[in-house]
Order: structure tokens, then C-alpha cells, then sequence
């Protein structure tokens, strides 16, 4: 790994919003229904278990959050294709800045959640729409970023990295300390969000916007990497 590479703000801020996304799914898992908010494959399958007529799930839930998502995902998409040719981080900060103000009005929203109570209703599907459209932007650009073992919402082929390049395996074992930091992030997250839920839906939402806005700080915070090709335009006078 280069010197450029280990000061790369991107890892960090994305190990912060896979701990968001335990704080999150533990918020739609146990308080809004059995629905996934964040992790879109086992949403998926619980909107097929509700289809099968399994208690407990809800189709009307389930397809909220997917349609949430894939809008959310699509608003991330157009600000891509906007921003990121102009300016990387300007694009990045943007993303992180808008999901931080959604999971702040679901904290908003939430706070007068009665999850025993059939008026809440509406309130519950609000918080589920805010909080895909959010996670649903967030996927949208770290799939763009493609940092290695950090999709910030499933961890299947990060525990398969874990195991398949281990030296058990005959590996090297490769990023363990960015794959292991992605599997205790989530699952923490997790820990503390059903932990925050004794207080209320509101508590946990309003964590994972400031962990939001702690990891645009950290991406803020950190110089820009300098590339080689960038080096060698300053070394010709900008020429390339």
C-alpha cells in the first residue's frame, strides 16, 4: 500500500456508515415491522415470506422500503453523474450531508411513535420511506467508489474473503483489519441501536445522523490523496 493510499479518508468514513447501517436495520427490524431498510437482500426476502402468508411480515412494508430504496438510489445515481467529474469530495459530503438530513427527520418523525398503536401507522411508513430513500443514496455511491470489502450494508462476501483468503485457506489473508473492522462496526451498530430502542425509535435515528456526519468530518477533515498522474502533471508545469 502507498503513503497516498493509507491517507485515503475513504475507508474510515465508510467503516462509520457500516455502523449506521446496524443502527438502522435494528431500527426497521424490531421497531417498524420486520422490514429492512438498509439491507435490500433480506428485504427481499422477507417480502417474499409476507407474499407466503408468514406472520409477522408485511407485504405493504417490505415493498415501501424496496421502492424507497431504488428511488433513493436512483437520486444517488443523478447526482454522480452531476457532481463527481467536478469534484469527488464535493460529490461525496453532498451524499453524506443528505442522508444525515433524512435520518434526522426519521428521528423526527419517530418521536411521536407509538409502535403498539394502529394510528401510528403512517408514521411508521414515513420513517420506513425516509430511511430507504437515504440508504438507497448511500448504496448509489459507495457502489460508485468501489472500495474493496466496504459495501457499508452486507457483509456475505466480506466474511467470504475473510474465510476463502484466510491462511487456513492458503491465503495471505488480505485487508483482515479492514474486513474485520466492517464485520465489528455492523455489528455494534446493531448492539447499540436495539440497546438505544428501550428509549424510543427517535434515540437510535438520531445517533446514525451524527455517525453521518462524523464520517463526512472525517472525509473532510483528511488531505486529498495525490496521485502519481497528478504529481508528474505539477513536476511538467500541468502538462500530461
Amino acid at each position: 500500500m502507498s503513503r497516498d493510499e493509507k491517507k485515503d479518508p475513504i475507508p474510515a468514513a465508510l467503516l462509520v456508515l457500516t455502523l449506521v447501517t446496524g443502527l438502522v436495520d435494528a431500527v426497521s427490524v424490531l421497531a417498524l415491522g420486520h422490514v429492512f431498510t438498509a439491507n435490500m437482500t433480506g428485504n427481499v426476502v422477507f417480502l417474499a415470506f409476507a407474499v407466503s402468508g408468514a406472520p409477522g411480515f408485511s407485504i405493504g412494508r417490505s415493498l415501501v422500503s424496496l421502492l424507497a430504496f431504488l428511488v433513493g438510489a436512483v437520486l444517488g445515481g443523478r447526482l454522480f453523474h452531476a457532481m463527481a467529474e467536478t469534484s469527488k469530495r464535493r460529490w461525496v459530503l453532498s451524499t453524506l450531508f443528505a442522508e444525515a438530513v433524512l435520518l434526522c427527520i426519521a428521528a423526527w418523525v419517530s418521536a411521536g411513535l407509538d409502535r403498539e398503536s394502529p394510528d401510528s401507522q403512517g408514521l411508521v411508513y414515513a420513517a420506513i420511506v425516509l430511511m430507504a430513500v437515504a440508504m438507497g443514496l448511500r448504496n448509489a455511491t459507495v457502489r460508485q467508489l468501489a472500495v474493496p470489502d466496504l459495501t457499508t450494508t452486507v457483509l456475505t462476501l466480506t466474511l467470504t474473503g475473510l474465510a476463502a483468503d484466510s491462511s487456513l485457506a492458503g491465503g495471505s489473508n488480505p485487508r483482515i483489519a479492514r474486513r474485520m473492522g466492517a464485520v465489528l462496526t455492523m455489528f455494534a451498530g446493531a448492539a447499540i441501536g436495539t440497546l438505544l430502542l428501550r428509549f424510543g425509535v427517535a434515540p437510535p435515528l438520531l445517533l446514525s445522523a451524527v455517525s453521518v456526519l462524523l464520517a463526512s468530518t472525517l472525509y473532510a477533515a483528511a488531505p486529498t490523496p495525490t496521485t502519481t498522474a497528478e504529481k508528474q502533471s505539477v513536476l511538467h508545469g500541468g502538462k500530461t
